[in-house]
């Protein structure tokens, strides 16, 4: 069956990732291949493939193209990693991971949020991705550790327990608060300790719970 989407994914990748410097192959390849209008309402769909967040209800948003492929190109996966992601949403960024990695568990603490996207990403076929409904702050010990871990919200600081879950030079990305605006952390955990990456500006929901925002 022909994809009447096919051709919009392809100049978003071109114009919006490409053009401002997302140069990992596998990354690019992903975003070809993962139909972001199946992750919006039908109302939409005719700009799933624009330049910019869409709302996904609750007050949180599909995050922008250009986002979703920073924060995947930081995490630099590779096919056998187990990755963490924090902040579900509607499901778009744990499915551009799972092409990318072994195996994918997704936090998302809206309950409504966290049983679309698991029925989306099932449908979608999207299989290695678990969606999980809790506190995302408090990290996934259970499943720990984590090759890689993305947080999709904006925390006041790093959370501890996120580090803490990350195994030997695993990486954790991150939009941190830094005054009025926030800044995309890349965290590497290494035997004597974590290197941090201080990079772009960015504009996330803020992550709420015990280590991150109150509501």
């Amino acid at each position: 069956m022909s994809d009447p989407y096919a051709a919009e994914r392809e100049r978003m990748v071109v114009q919006q990732l490409e053009s401002r410097g997302i140069r990992d192959q596998r990354v690019l390849n992903a975003m070809r291949t993962v139909p972001r209008h199946e992750f919006v309402s039908q109302e939409l769909c005719s700009r799933a493939y624009r330049d910019g967040p869409l709302p996904i209800g609750y007050g949180q948003t599909i995050s922008q193209p250009y986002m979703v492929a920073v924060m995947t190109q930081n995490a630099r996966l590779g096919s056998d990693d187990r990755v963490l992601e924090i902040g579900t949403g509607c499901g778009y960024q744990a499915a551009v991971i799972s092409l990318l990695a072994k195996q994918v568990f997704s936090v998302e603490r809206i309950p409504q949020l966290a049983e679309n996207a698991g029925e989306r990403l099932e449908r979608l076929g999207f299989h290695n991705v678990t969606v999980v409904c809790r506190d995302g702050t408090h990290g996934l010990p259970e499943q720990a550790p984590y090759d890689a871990i993305l947080v999709t919200a904006g925390a006041p600081s790093i959370p501890r327990p996120l580090l803490g879950q990350l195994a030997e030079r695993g990486r954790l990305v991150i939009p941190v608060q830094e005054g009025v605006a926030q800044v995309l952390y890349t965290c590497t955990r290494y035997p004597d300790g974590v290197v941090t990456q201080r990079g772009e500006a960015c504009t996330f929901v803020p992550l709420i719970g015990d280590h991150g925002w109150e509501k």
